[in-house]
């Protein structure tokens, strides 16, 4: 239940701050919440983080944003797909450092594919090297925050499981003084 409600919050926020500016500070539970939807979820439904995260994508760039729907789009919806693929081997290895290297892989990879694709489908930059390289260089202020942004919520959201776990044991007693 809370990979599920961790992605509705994830969608939630991308509304809830539009009031703000669009993904302030590139500050997004989203990656956070696909790791912890693919280590905890349902295999089954790793279409529900999909299709809510596409779906928010569609909203905001038409109605909200009224921006062209281009396919740029679909490379972040691959993003999506690997980053799910990438939390369900978290399944069996949810210990710290590879939630820790997942949650980079997960920025890395967004940074590489989100700018490249954003060269090759807009006119923003010169389709070259150069252009390329220009491109990366002026998102590296963006990579930083989603970084942090990646490596705070994606920490916090694999904690809480941890933490009611720990909570439930000393409320229930059960453990080894318990056993005596």
């Amino acid at each position: 239940m809370l990979a599920y409600l961790f992605v509705v919050l994830a969608v939630a926020a991308r509304f809830l701050i539009l009031n703000i500016q669009p993904h302030p500070w590139h500050f997004t539970p989203v990656a956070a919440s696909l790791l912890f939807f693919g280590a905890y979820g349902s295999r089954r439904q790793l279409w529900f983080p999909f299709v809510m995260l596409a779906a928010s994508d569609v909203v905001l760039t038409r109605l909200i944003y009224h921006y062209p729907f281009m396919w740029d789009h679909f490379v972040t919806w691959a993003w999506y797909g690997a980053v799910l693929a990438l939390g369900t081997r978290l399944r069996e290895h949810a210990k710290p450092l590879w939630i820790i290297t997942a949650a980079l892989a997960s920025s890395v990879s967004f940074f590489l594919l989100s700018n490249f694709a954003v060269w090759a489908c807009y006119n923003m930059y010169p389709k070259n090297w150069a252009g390329l390289m220009t491109s990366y260089t002026l998102a590296i202020p963006f990579f930083q925050r989603t970084l942090v942004s990646d490596l705070v919520f994606t920490s916090a959201m694999f904690a809480v499981p941890a933490i009611v776990h720990a909570v439930s044991e000393k409320v229930h007693g059960s453990g080894p003084a318990a056993a005596a």
